[in-house]
């Protein structure tokens, strides 16, 4: 899924981009919990094979999380190789394990948004990710591309739903007030919102993202000035 993209190289290489930063910040806030596998340290009511797929989940999702910014980068995309390398980590190292693991963490959560929202874009991660690897192998560079983007968009709802849910609480708070349960339900009722938002804020963002490079890439673009002959 490699592509070679001309152009210079960044003017601050040595200075990561906020998007990588983010990712690595948030991912590793979200990893820590389960890193030493304790089920009562889980956010999330887990138990047994409940559980064990939620591990599996969140740690390949944090190795997604954190590649997919480097895919982006000219200085990699100019190095076929490493391109390449990174992209399999990506999709065969992340993305399909987390998926995989996602539907079924998604399912036991016993709740239906949660099992609705979460779902859908778990399903949708591979499918993005196979319509890039195939846009790449046919040669395809500007849709393996937009691919990439809508997939990591996908990727990036770990980040994005987490940014959301406090605005919803607020948002919330504000028009309804404190529900009869208290903050405990108020939270409970609020992620799985923020939760299925997430996925459509990113890729609405991602489509406008894809959009502009386009119009940027048209002008870019030489006009060909067509002279047509007349025969006597």
């Amino acid at each position: 899924m490699a592509h070679t993209v001309e152009g210079a190289a960044p003017r601050h290489p040595r200075r990561p981009p906020a998007l990588l930063v983010v990712a690595v910040v948030v991912g590793t806030v979200l990893v820590v919990p389960y890193a030493t596998l304790d089920v009562d340290g889980s956010r999330v009511e887990a138990h047994g094979v409940h559980y064990a797929l939620l591990v599996t989940h969140i740690f390949t999702a944090f190795v997604a999380l954190v590649l997919g910014p480097l895919q982006f980068l000219p200085a990699v995309r100019a190095r076929r190789r490493v391109h390449r390398v990174l992209g399999r980590c990506y999709v065969f190292a992340g993305v399909l394990p987390s998926a995989a693991a996602g539907v079924p963490v998604a399912l036991l959560s016993g709740r239906l948004l949660t099992q609705i929202g979460l779902t859908i874009p778990a399903l949708l991660w591979p499918v993005t990710a196979y319509l890039a690897v195939r846009a790449a192998r046919r040669g395809d560079h500007a849709a393996h591309r937009d691919w990439m983007t809508r997939n990591y968009a996908l990727t990036f709802l770990a980040v994005t739903s987490r940014i959301l849910v406090p605005f919803l609480l607020l948002a919330r708070l504000a028009i309804a007030g404190a529900p009869a349960g208290g903050r405990q339900a108020l939270v409970d009722g609020t992620i799985p919102v923020g939760q299925a938002l997430g996925w459509l804020v990113n890729l609405a963002l991602a489509e406008y993202l894809i959009r502009r490079r386009a119009a940027r890439s048209e002008l870019a673009t030489p006009t060909k000035t067509v002279r047509s002959v007349t025969r006597p």
